[in-house]
């Protein structure tokens, strides 16, 4: 007798592989992170232990931590979106445009959000019903959702004047930026969606191993077309928060590698690319790591191309710990 695989074992097993490790890989890197505040801190510490150095470094991992969580659970479940900062950029000039000829931000939103889902959708029905493999997909629609962030406006930036938008990018809630309230709120639907609804749950099933959730009767296209969509509303949310702060749209927004800082974000965190692990407290830290760094850096004038060359060296050497723990434990 063939014993089939049931959803809940697969589930618990999936857990089990990612469990033992969240502990001791979270305080790994939550002791990197204090490292690298004690040395920047050491060196400039009449500007680093500012209030308003911690916030500014709060405000610039809000795109990028949204971004990574996004990117989180699509790793987790064994794809990767590199359309991510081509969505952005699309996102906010179909906001800025939708304003500038309605004069209504809620329209705007919507529109942006919707553009968001929409490219998100394409992305998934393209890797699941092309059959296309995932980088190669968004490798694609990346340029793609570019040319046409390019095309809305003739190239152009679009100016905008909207008190209500203007407040998210630069309001204050009990002292701290809307923003930061806002990736917040982000990260702890993110948390209990991953770790606590069934859904969640079956993104490590699926990326750990198809062919056993699939055997379990997870709808495994189903999933995949909404982790993409939902990786695209995030950009869409991300698009918001960035248009806020410039009141503009710039059709080369979110050029400047967001996706490469998303997906370093998320494999730092402990996402393994091959799928089925990770966790979004993970990617956070990662995201932080990143944002001090970036923030260390400028104050210590660090050269622009020295600190491409740092984020980039940060990407590789996640990778090769993550390769070489996958080799010690025989997996």
């Amino acid at each position: 007798m063939i014993m089939t695989p049931t959803a809940a074992s697969t589930q618990n097993y999936s857990l089990r592989m990612f469990g033992s490790r969240v502990g001791t890989q979270n305080i790994s890197l939550l002791i990197a992170l204090i490292a690298l505040v004690v040395i920047f801190g050491f060196i400039r510490p009449d500007v680093f232990f500012t209030g308003r150095n911690l916030i500014n470094i709060g405000l610039a991992v809000t795109i990028i931590g949204i971004l990574a969580m996004a990117q989180t659970i699509v790793i987790v479940s064994g794809g990767l979106d590199l359309s991510v900062g081509s969505i952005v950029g699309l996102g906010t000039m179909v906001l800025a445009v939708v304003i500038q000829d309605t004069g209504s931000v809620v329209l705007g939103v919507v529109a942006c959000v919707f553009a968001g889902v929409f490219a998100g959708i394409l992305n998934g029905l393209t890797i699941v019903y092309g059959p296309v493999n995932a980088v190669i997909a968004t490798l694609g629609t990346m340029s793609a959702f570019r040319g046409l962030a390019f095309l809305l406006n003739n190239g152009n930036s679009v100016a905008i004047q909207a008190n209500g938008l203007r407040s998210l990018g630069t309001g204050t809630l009990l002292g701290l930026p809307c923003a930061i309230w806002l990736l917040l709120i982000i990260m702890a639907f993110f948390v209990v969606f991953t770790q606590k609804t069934v859904i969640g749950r079956n993104l490590y099933a699926i990326g750990g191993n198809p062919t056993v959730a699939r055997l379990a009767g997870i709808a495994i296209r189903r999933y995949q077309v909404g982790i993409y969509a939902m990786s695209g509303l995030s950009a869409a949310i991300a698009a918001v928060v960035l248009t806020s702060r410039t009141m503009s749209g710039q059709p080369s927004s979110g050029s400047q590698g967001l996706e490469l800082e998303a997906i370093t974000a998320a494999v730092l965190g402990g996402c393994a690319l091959q799928g089925g692990k990770g966790t979004i407290v993970g990617a956070m830290l990662g995201v932080l790591i990143i944002g001090v760094l970036n923030n260390g850096m400028i104050l210590t004038s660090v050269p622009t191309f020295y600190q491409l060359l740092a984020k980039g060296a940060l990407l590789v050497a996640a990778v090769v710990i993550q390769e070489r723990q996958r080799a010690h434990v025989g997996e």
